[in-house]
């Protein structure tokens, strides 16, 4: 089959997948963090007091993992949950300052691993592929039965 073929796009794609995640745990492990809680952090920077279900829906990530992972980011002093003054049933997310301090630090990783990723990329060849990286996001989007705007 085509795709055990060690140059074949799928072989390929999945090593540059899987070693991205390994370098990107490596960054995040000095920063304190685990893989999945940067893009919650990133999205309280964007927009701080979203309530879980906001959170849940824009992450694509199911309601009761936000809960446990609100906990854990609780507990480690990076978020904390307020109650909405209008609809007491409705909990609010905010960063705390060491939250937005640790944001920082995420950027910081992540143009660290871009930087890491592309250093021998030309403006064009990057630009190219970010292209083709958009175009098989829809074109995954479209047959996961998903809307296309993952961020």
């Amino acid at each position: 089959m085509y795709f055990n073929k060690p140059d074949s796009l799928y072989h390929v794609f999945s090593q540059v997948m899987r070693l991205h995640h390994h370098r990107a745990h490596m960054l995040l492990d000095k920063v304190g963090l685990y893989p999945g809680q940067p893009p919650m952090l990133l999205e309280l920077y964007r927009e701080g007091g979203q309530s879980q279900t906001d959170l849940a829906g824009k992450l694509n990530i199911k309601p009761a993992t936000i809960t446990v992972m609100l906990r854990r980011m609780e507990k480690m002093g990076l978020v904390e949950r307020r109650q909405d003054p209008d609809d007491q049933r409705v909990s609010r997310v905010y960063l705390t300052e060491r939250g937005q301090e640790v944001v920082e630090e995420v950027k910081g990783t992540l143009e660290i691993l871009e930087a890491e990723c592309f250093h021998n990329f030309t403006a064009e060849e990057q630009v190219l592929l970010r292209r083709l990286l958009l175009q098989m996001r829809d074109n995954l989007a479209k047959v996961c039965d998903k809307k296309a705007e993952w961020r």
